[in-house]
Parts: C-alpha cells; sequence; structure tokens
C-alpha cells in the first residue's frame, strides 16, 4: 500500500497489501517421501504450542533425542526418532528443528464466535493463498491483538504444517472462522460495531488516520497480486493505503498486514 492509483484495485500495488510479483497461485504443496505430511506440524514453536494447547488432540510426538532434551516434560512422551528418518515423515525442506507432531484439526470457530467473544480486533482474509504468508499474517496478528482470523471456505489454504511453522505457534492462539461470502461477512462485523478497513491503491485516506479511535476495527486484505475483489472492496466501510517510497510498487500480504495490524493497536501497546 503506498499511492492512489485509481484503475487498480490491487491492495498490493502501491497503495496495497500484496507482493510486486505474482506468486505461486497454490503455494508449495506439501509432498513427502513416504506421505502427504497431512496433520503433521514441525518446528520447535509449533509443536511447544500445540502440546500447550488444551483444545489439540496428539495423536502422535517424534523427536530426536537432542530435541526431546531440549524440550523437556510434556504431556505427550516423544517417540525417539533418528533426524533422517524425521526427514521421510515430513515434506520435503520440512524445517522441522528435531520435533514433529501429528494432530487432529482444531474445531473451527464461526463469525458469530468470534463476535461473541468480544473481540476488537480481526482480519478479514480475500482469498490469500499462499501458506507462507498465511502463517506469517498468523504470527503478526497473535503479536499485535488482533484475536480472530476470517478466511473464505473456498480459496484459503488449510493451516498445515507449512502455516504452522511460518505462524510460529500462532495458529494456537487465534482463532479462525471460514464464512462462504466474504462480503457478508463484513455486513455482520459492520453490524457488530467493526469499522472495517480495506487496504487498496486506491484508498482515500492512510491507514494511520483510517483506524485511529476505532474502538473495534476489522482490516481487510486481498489476494496475492490481484488485491481485492470488487465485491468485498464495496462491503469495506473505507479503503485505505499504506504509504511507501515511489521506488518501490508493493508490499508483500504478510508485510502489510503486520504494519495495519501495528497501526491498529499501537494504542494498546504504549511504550516503556
Amino acid at each position: 500500500m503506498a499511492r492512489n492509483h485509481p484503475k487498480r484495485r490491487n491492495a498490493h500495488g502501491p497503495a496495497g497489501p500484496g507482493d510486486a510479483q505474482r506468486p505461486r497461485q497454490d503455494g508449495p504443496r506439501e509432498r513427502s517421501h513416504g506421505g502427504s505430511g497431512e496433520g503433521w506440524l514441525w518446528g520447535t514453536h509449533a509443536v511447544s504450542a500445540a502440546l500447550a494447547n488444551p483444545s489439540r488432540t496428539i495423536h502422535m510426538l517424534l523427536a530426536t533425542e537432542n530435541a526431546a532434551a531440549r524440550l523437556g516434560p510434556a504431556r505427550v512422551t516423544p517417540d525417539i526418532i533418528l533426524g533422517k528418518d524425521l526427514d521421510n515423515r515430513l515434506p520435503p525442506g520440512a524445517v522441522h528443528q528435531g520435533l514433529a507432531i501429528k494432530v487432529a484439526p482444531l474445531n473451527p470457530a464461526s463469525l458469530e464466535d468470534l463476535i461473541d467473544r468480544g473481540l476488537t480486533r480481526i482480519c478479514v482474509l480475500d482469498q490469500v493463498s499462499d501458506p507462507h504468508n498465511l502463517g506469517a499474517i498468523y504470527r503478526s496478528a497473535a503479536a499485535f491483538g488482533f484475536g480472530g482470523l476470517v478466511l473464505q471456505t473456498r480459496h484459503a489454504p488449510p493451516v498445515t504444517g507449512v502455516v504452522a511453522k511460518s505462524a510460529a505457534g500462532a495458529v494456537e492462539t487465534v482463532a479462525e472462522a471460514r464464512v462462504v461470502n466474504i462480503a457478508r461477512a463484513l455486513e455482520q462485523l459492520g453490524d457488530a460495531g467493526f469499522h472495517t478497513v480495506g487496504l487498496a491503491g486506491e484508498g482515500r485516506r492512510n491507514l494511520a488516520d483510517a483506524v485511529a479511535g476505532a474502538a473495534k476495527v476489522a482490516i481487510v486484505l486481498g489476494a496475492e497480486g490481484s488485491g481485492l475483489r470488487p465485491a468485498v472492496a464495496k462491503a469495506c466501510a473505507e479503503l485505505a493505503r499504506i504509504e511507501i517510497a515511489p521506488e518501490m510498487e508493493s508490499l508483500n500480504v504478510s508485510n502489510a498486514a503486520a504494519i495495519a495490524f501495528y497501526e491498529a493497536s499501537r494504542q494498546r501497546f504504549p511504550a516503556g
């Protein structure tokens, strides 16, 4: 998000949250030598957070000897495994740090659940498709007090090991709701008192001004490359932009999310 480009709705362009280059549509697929990686989370933060979440059903915990020693006492006794064998259980390139856990999915929340919990900061993602971006957005949401993410039931990645690793444990603490219609969800949030702010190139105000003073804020970010869809942009109470230097065309959607979350919550995190 940087400057106004009235003919572009790309929220990732000079005024929007996204990538200068269009990313892969599906993101990296989770494949492994011996399986699909389904149900597995890996990495120290993701595994520790899953173990600490009483709502998680744990099927299996695998650890190298050194990683088990670092992990310490856990509610599930790990099966000790060699690093090379752990590599074969997970998708290629998984940076597991000697730890992997097989879990059942968390029970999904509904949009009504998020509203009824009294959350004041929610993020709405309109077809963000890259799992690394989704994980990074989870992480920033947890860091800046955004307690819920709203995604579409279609055109959004599931919460896999790739997402959980990028989220550094935040998938266990930030509630997720999936909805059929994003525009309708924004109307429902508006009725519940949320100021719904979409990040888009044609936003008339900068983001800091758009969120200032709002008791409840929902930040809306569009897909990598294409940005907010017209119907979703129309459903927002207003569109806003992040100012960036003219030499750079755009921001990655997860970077834009972090800036937006900070702006919407910085009065809640005073210095000192």
